[in-house]
């Protein structure tokens, strides 16, 4: 059995250079700048739009120009052929202009007379009239002028003997010898050198567009990217200088002063979040230095009379250890009150949001505040209220309205609690905010000076804010409505009163 080997294989074949040209125009095009680009793309457009229109003109001026010479030749008047006398006739119109100086006459001869732009064309040759310089180029198809009837003629493109170009017009004539072709001829040299010159004064003008719409588009992407350069400066000065708050001058009404009023207002925010940000740590540090340094100095006393050998008294030891639970527990509400106030303030940052029951959750809050102020008097009355939000949060939030009711109450006071129609109201018989103060209630670590002796960290309000504003809704505080002593509370959550 013979082995066959296997067919050479076929060499791979050659990429094609196409794309590999365009990715290449594509990578230079997109590593030039912006304002390069611009100047390129608007130069680009201008100069299509030049070169079309040139060329639209130039096409427009050809054919009317051509028309006017082919309306002109078809109306020339022309003398009859049988009356002018022919020289002798040739085979071709070559041969019958080099022959002119011969003076002959042929029977089948037919003679016309109009400049040297007369030819007659029978089936015998071609005859010149007298002193005739140039000749028409007879073709093969001018046959077809025998099928003319009288007063019909035939427009064609032609040429002399000595190549300038021409349009002829062909008719049917009769002569002594029979029918006989007359052919007038027009030169077009003229109308070719007018479009020569016009296609000159066309490119000199397209030429000179293109520049000046390159230099214009220079100059417009240069003024139409101020604003952008700016910006670009402004953030490369953030980055560089971590300065957030920078603004660059906003000018007009279009997309670009629409981007610097957006970066404007990102800046002013980056430089508020910051600000609130140190403000924060700043708050915090200070309300976590005080019950750290209580419980530092606490077991600090406790090591010193361990090492020492003289053990405290328990009633002493009793009471230093309650302290520290007092101050660890306020470390972890503290804590918990970061954590809460951590979260960006949109409702995407928390938990999903549920549909909560808000009277039943007022109820649970009410009965944890009794255990606060056990010398109080809860006078609650709630309808039927759905929201949706987080439950944890939202309750939460009640929680920290009536222990701040409870905070400010006198021994034996009355706190009023009511739900109407998505309303919570929470009014206390406290001592009341004085009207200045009213503008900070909600701030983070904000305490009135008339409570700094009070326990709290000043977070408590500002969680309630908080919670309330990711349910959609909003809270208020201030003095009562009646005129009584105390404050009063008001939280509105959008709702209805049964879970759908």
């Amino acid at each position: 059995m013979n082995h066959v080997p296997p067919p050479p294989l076929a060499p791979p074949l050659a990429p094609p250079r196409t794309p590999r040209r365009r990715q290449r125009l594509l990578h230079w095009f997109r590593s030039r700048s912006l304002r390069s680009r611009l100047t390129f793309l608007s130069a680009a457009a201008v100069a299509v739009a030049i070169a079309l229109s040139a060329l639209a003109c130039w096409f427009i001026v050809e054919k009317q120009l051509y028309d006017q010479v082919r309306t002109d030749l078809a109306n020339a008047t022309v003398p009859s052929a049988a009356r002018v006398p022919l020289l002798l006739c040739y085979p071709t119109a070559e041969q019958a202009l080099a022959n002119q100086p011969t003076s002959a006459t042929s029977e089948n001869s037919i003679a016309v007379a109009r400049d040297t732009q007369f030819v007659v064309a029978n089936p015998t040759g071609v005859c010149l009239p007298p002193n005739a310089t140039k000749a028409i180029v007879v073709q093969p198809g001018d046959t077809a002028g025998f099928r003319l009837k009288n007063g019909q003629s035939i427009i064609r493109d032609g040429r002399f003997t000595d190549g300038t170009p021409a349009v002829v017009r062909i008719s049917l004539t009769h002569s002594v010898s029979g029918p006989a072709l007359l052919m007038v001829a027009t030169s077009t040299q003229p109308v070719e050198e007018s479009l020569q010159g016009l296609a000159i004064l066309l490119g000199a003008v397209s030429a000179g567009g293109i520049l000046l719409a390159a230099i214009a588009g220079r100059l417009v992407a240069r003024s139409s990217l101020k604003p952008v350069d700016q910006l670009t400066d402004a953030v490369e000065h953030i980055a560089r200088t971590e300065e957030v708050g920078t603004t660059i001058p906003v000018n007009g009404h279009d997309e670009i002063a629409r981007l610097s009023t957006s970066f404007n207002s990102m800046s002013t925010a980056l430089a508020n979040s910051r600000e609130r940000q140190t403000r924060l740590i700043a708050d915090a540090g200070h309300e976590l230095r005080t019950p750290l340094t209580s419980l530092r100095t606490n077991v600090d006393l406790l090591i010193r009379s361990n090492d020492t050998g003289r053990p405290l008294p328990a009633a002493t030891k009793t009471k230093l250890l309650g302290n520290m639970k007092a101050q660890m527990q306020e470390l972890t509400v503290l804590i918990g009150d970061l954590l809460q106030l951590s979260r960006p303030d949109t409702p995407k940052s928390g938990p999903a949001p549920t549909v909560v029951a808000l009277h039943e959750l007022a109820g649970r809050a009410v009965e944890r505040a009794k255990l606060r102020g056990p010398g109080l008097v809860f006078e609650t009355d709630t309808e039927p209220w759905y929201v949706h939000g987080d439950a944890a949060g939202l309750e939460r939030a009640v929680i920290n309205l009536l222990d701040n009711a409870v905070k400010y109450s006198p021994p034996g006071g009355t706190i009023d609690v009511r739900l109407h129609r998505g309303v919570l109201t929470v009014r206390d018989h406290g001592p009341g905010i004085p009207p200045d103060e009213l503008q900070y209630v909600f701030d983070r670590f904000w305490r009135s000076p008339s409570s700094r002796q009070l326990p709290g960290s000043g977070l408590g309000l500002s969680i309630v804010a908080q919670s309330v504003r990711e349910a959609g809704g909003e809270v208020t505080l201030g003095p009562a409505a009646d005129g009584g002593p105390g404050a009063l509370a008001t939280v509105r959550l959008p709702g209805g009163p049964a879970p759908e």
